[in-house]
């Protein structure tokens, strides 16, 4: 395993009877890196969290957590992971500070240690001036605050965060993302999450799993290529025959938009736009708009994950 990894999953099934819902699934996370594990409903995304926290086994297959086999050292691996589910496990009637106190000793930190890791883990997730309050007093952010800093107070090598900022207004969101660009530089982060900006705004890698299979593993660089649709939209004042606009050098085809505007396919190494716009300009066709085309990460997760509604179905029913 490589000294920069810490996660490392390698080729797990996990089967509920005669239905696979993961399938030869292998990652790993690296230092400093935040991953962003994205699925639509029952694709295995769950699945893969509790196999990761060690709530599950696998079929089949192994991870590691900081070079820990988790299945063969079950309790060393957790040591070095922290972990968020998607409803924080948070007892309403304790303060930040009781808390906090209650999980750095589940986490078997030292008594003389705790009292600093308590205070560490609160003035990274900003929670200093709120220790002595009750948690089910305070705000859903500062809840899920409150949530991280309990996956952070033993220091873990991995943080696995499942979605952190469900619930939370558009200025929560951005707090907590913020804290999650934070705590990278100390940790590695699984975030998972159904919010697809999210991933654009604090992820290094994506990937995504649909059926129970990985389907993409690509840094956000990668992501952004893939968004790159090969196609210009053309605006035309004073539009020639379609076939003028077919042979053009680089065109591969054209197809009529509306009245005056048309969407022009080449190949990728093949962009046409300055033979296209030195034609207009030459031929006075009135030229106003030339603009290259983008695909949204809502359409390149809708296109990756599209697969036989049958078997998403059928992963849909044990995944979850």
């Amino acid at each position: 395993m490589s000294a920069s990894a810490l996660i490392k999953v390698e080729h797990v099934y996990r089967y509920y009877g005669a239905t696979c819902a993961l399938h030869d699934v292998s990652f790993s996370v690296g230092k400093g890196e935040v991953l962003g594990l994205l699925g639509p409903n029952g694709a295995g995304k769950s699945t893969t969290l509790q196999i990761l926290s060690g709530n599950l086994a696998p079929s089949a297959g192994q991870v590691w957590i900081n070079g820990i086999d988790l299945l063969d050292q079950p309790k060393a691996a957790k040591l070095g992971l922290g972990y968020l589910p998607d409803q924080p496990p948070l007892y309403r009637e304790l303060t930040v500070d009781e808390y906090l106190g209650y999980c750095a000793r589940l986490h078997r930190i030292a008594a003389t240690q705790r009292r600093a890791a308590i205070d560490t883990a609160k003035q990274r997730c900003g929670l200093t001036a709120v220790g002595h309050r009750l948690i089910g007093n305070l705000s859903k952010g500062y809840q899920q605050r409150v949530g991280i800093a309990q996956a952070i107070v033993h220091a873990p090598a991995v943080v696995v965060l499942d979605e952190p900022t469900v619930g939370l207004d558009p200025l929560q969101m951005r707090e907590i993302r913020a804290l999650i660009r934070e705590l990278r530089g100390e940790h590695s982060i699984i975030l998972s999450t159904h919010i697809l900006p999210e991933v654009q705004a604090v992820c290094d890698r994506v990937q995504i799993i649909s059926a129970g299979k990985l389907v993409l593993n690509d840094s956000i660089d990668g992501l952004q290529r893939r968004m790159r649709v090969s196609s210009v939209i053309l605006g035309l004042r004073h539009p020639p025959p379609l076939w003028d606009l077919q042979a053009l050098p680089g065109v591969e085809s054209v197809e009529t938009v509306e009245s005056g505007r048309f969407r022009l396919h080449y190949l990728p190494e093949q962009n046409p736009a300055e033979a296209v716009a030195e034609h207009a300009v030459r031929n006075q066709w009135g030229l106003y708009e030339l603009s290259p085309e983008r695909m949204s990460f809502e359409q390149v997760f809708v296109d990756i994950t599209r697969s036989d509604p049958i078997e998403q179905s059928l992963s849909a029913e044990v995944a979850s």
